[in-house]
Parts: C-alpha cells; sequence; structure tokens
C-alpha cells in the first residue's frame, strides 16, 4: 500500500501510539527547526538569525519553545530554506492543535456535534 503525496494533508496520524499505549508527542516547529534543518545543514542560531534578519534571540526562543513561528518569521524561514510559504505556520498551527487536543480531550468529549444537537431537537 502507498499513500499519494495529494492525501497527506488528509490523513490523520494522531492515534499513533509507541511501545506501552503513549501517544508519540508533538513536534515542536523549534524542535523541528533544530534537528531537521539546523543541525543537519551546520548552522547555528545566530547564523540563521543573521541570514534571515531577525535577531538571534527569536530564533533561540521558537528551538526552545518558547516562542511560536509568527507569519513574518514563516516567511523569511521559508524563503531561507526553499519551502512554500506557510509551511512554518502551518507546522505551528498543527503543533498548538495537537497540545490543545491533549488539554482539552475530557471537554471536547462533551460536546455534541450539531448534527447530533439538531437530530435531538427536531424530535423532541
Amino acid at each position: 500500500m502507498s499513500i499519494r503525496i495529494e492525501d497527506l494533508s488528509k490523513l490523520d496520524f494522531s492515534d499513533v501510539v509507541v511501545a506501552g499505549g503513549k501517544r508519540i508527542p508533538p513536534t515542536s516547529p523549534g524542535a523541528m527547526l533544530a534537528e531537521e534543518f539546523l543541525i543537519p545543514l551546520g548552522l547555528s542560531n545566530y547564523r540563521l538569525a543573521k541570514e534571515i534578519g531577525v535577531p538571534a534571540q527569536r530564533i533561540g526562543e521558537i528551538i526552545a519553545g518558547r516562542r511560536g513561528i509568527s507569519a513574518d518569521t514563516d516567511l523569511r524561514l521559508c524563503r531561507f530554506f526553499g519551502l512554500s510559504d506557510g509551511w512554518w505556520l502551518r507546522l505551528q498551527a498543527d503543533y498548538e492543535t495537537e497540545i490543545a487536543r491533549g488539554a482539552l480531550s475530557k471537554a471536547l468529549a462533551k460536546i455534541k456535534p450539531w448534527s447530533v444537537v439538531a437530530e435531538r431537537g427536531a424530535s423532541a
């Protein structure tokens, strides 16, 4: 079985678990930046910051998970690494969604979809 690249954005891997039944924690954009881009390319935070015209502190905070990716930073990173605009923002949104899903799981379980609420109201 193979997955077409066009279908990747439609797939939900949120139920992927590791041995012991624990979910794989979401990867932060900062971790992705460090592990998949900076380290393999031999770039320092300072060098990246200088190349894209932002304070080095911004890159450090993103990597440390204390700051998210803004539209400004996304456009600069995408241009520098040759990615399509919005790539880093989508990664940030996916990360925040997974964090929120975990934090809100009990509250979300109590929310009924509108179709269920409307159906129940129509039959009452």
